[in-house]
């Protein structure tokens, strides 16, 4: 079945060029121009993936981000028009599972759809994973704590799994980006502190004093229940 991916963004050159180069590769593109727009066509379509610039009249990225995540866990590419890590850091704490700085190179953006999209069809040969009251099921990519059902973005998902698969194991962050993003992905391993404290907002009793994902100060991170 063919993708569907929305492209949100108040440059209609942009859309043209990010339109060209998903069609290219297969992908059915809908578009919007501003932040209404985007959030009706996202409700009435349904898409696989949201590209998502951060800078929109009507509605900003960043509130359409926080609706769309609140709706579901569909997975969203932010593209900002500044390098700066504050606008990125934000993005990733309202929901987003990768960004984009604009200038940027087509191909990029294709790869990391093209990434994001396939960490969503993927399957782990764990189908269930207990660790304490947290269940974290890889076939239906559900989570829950106590029998009480976790929402969670596709990253948040997929960094769950890759530390509940490995249970007291230390992750430091560059290998947490390796493992989620491969090797097309450039990013700042500070993005992964904020995935993490995401994950602990959605699963620990008390983010501040977590049971689950533990900090191992300049190491990295790991998940084993403490209680």
């Amino acid at each position: 079945m063919t993708k569907k991916i929305l492209v949100i963004d108040d440059e209609r050159k942009i859309i043209d060029i990010v339109r060209a180069y998903l069609e290219k590769e297969g992908y059915r593109v809908l578009t919007a121009t501003d932040g209404e727009t985007g959030l009706k066509t996202y409700r009435l379509e349904k898409p696989d993936l949201v590209v998502l610039d951060l800078m929109l009249p009507k509605l900003s990225g960043n509130d359409l981000c926080r609706i769309i995540r609140q709706e579901s866990d569909t997975p969203i590419v932010m593209l900002t028009a500044r390098d700066e890590l504050t606008d990125k850091i934000v993005g990733l704490e309202l929901g987003a599972d990768d960004y984009v700085t604009k200038p940027f190179e087509g191909r990029e953006l294709v790869a990391r759809i093209k990434a994001i999209l396939r960490r969503t069809e993927q399957r782990s040969f764990i189908p269930v994973m207990r660790i304490g009251e947290l269940t974290v099921d890889t076939e239906r990519r559900q989570a829950d704590i106590g029998g009480k059902a976790i929402e969670l973005t596709t990253t948040e998902f997929d960094l769950l799994k890759l530390l509940a698969a490995y249970p007291g194991r230390v992750f430091s962050r560059s290998e947490i980006l390796d493992r989620l993003q491969g090797d097309s992905y450039e990013g700042y391993e500070r993005t992964i502190d904020s995935h993490i404290k995401n994950l602990r907002r959605k699963i620990e009793p008390d983010p501040d004093r977590p049971a689950y994902i533990h900090t191992v100060y300049g190491a990295g991170y790991k998940l084993e229940a403490s209680r």
